[in-house]
């Protein structure tokens, strides 16, 4: 049986911080696999600023030479209503009926699910295990334990909590203003794709 993460971003676009980010989880939870997944560009609460083909071409760019990162586009072929994290977990499960799969995400995730900010929280709570990310010192302990949903299915395997060494702040979004008002971010994001937005002038 394999451990597999599945990781959700934008990835507009996927960032060095991204890619050790998916390294050191895997190190330290001894996962299989982590999947990639970019996110649908048809979301109402999210402003894509390149097109998919774009996103996809740079996310292959820049996992093509780790055998453990795979792309899957599942979610960016959804229409809007669709993507729901309990559809896409209900997905992979099915996928890969073999295996133990993992939602990877950050603590402020954790804390919108907690303040009931996601649909079908319960069922994608009761029926799934997480790996979590610290983020802005956000107690995640505290967090889980103010939320009846999150506390009330902790079995001790539900959570898997990473608080150390992985608050690097660099985003998506500081690279696009740094393209964007003439800048220099190149050794925030892999050179191919860095090369391949200077190719299509993306994010001027």
């Amino acid at each position: 049986m394999a451990k597999i993460g599945i990781y959700g971003s934008s990835f507009d676009p996927i960032t060095n911080v991204h890619l050790w980010t998916a390294s050191t989880v895997a190190h330290r939870c001894k996962l299989d696999k982590v999947i990639f997944l970019p996110c649908s560009s048809k979301r109402k609460d999210k402003i894509m600023k390149t097109s998919d083909e774009h996103r996809w071409s740079m996310l292959q760019l820049a996992i093509y030479n780790n055998d453990k990162f795979v792309a899957d586009d599942y979610e960016m072929l959804q229409d809007a209503w669709e993507v729901y994290t309990f559809y896409t977990m209900e997905h992979f499960k099915k996928k890969y009926p073999e295996d133990e799969v993992y939602f990877i995400m950050g603590a402020d995730l954790l804390v919108d699910i907690a303040d009931g900010k996601w649909k079908y929280d319960e069922e994608l709570i009761s029926s799934n295990k997480f790996i979590v990310m610290a983020r802005d010192e956000i107690n995640m302990v505290k967090t889980i334990s103010r939320s009846p949903i999150l506390r009330n299915h902790d079995d001790g395997t539900k959570f898997h909590l990473i608080d150390k060494g992985l608050s690097m702040e660099i985003s998506s979004s500081y690279i696009r203003d740094e393209f964007s008002k003439g800048g220099e971010p190149r050794y925030l994001l892999p050179d191919s794709c860095y090369d391949y937005i200077k190719k299509h002038e993306l994010y001027t």
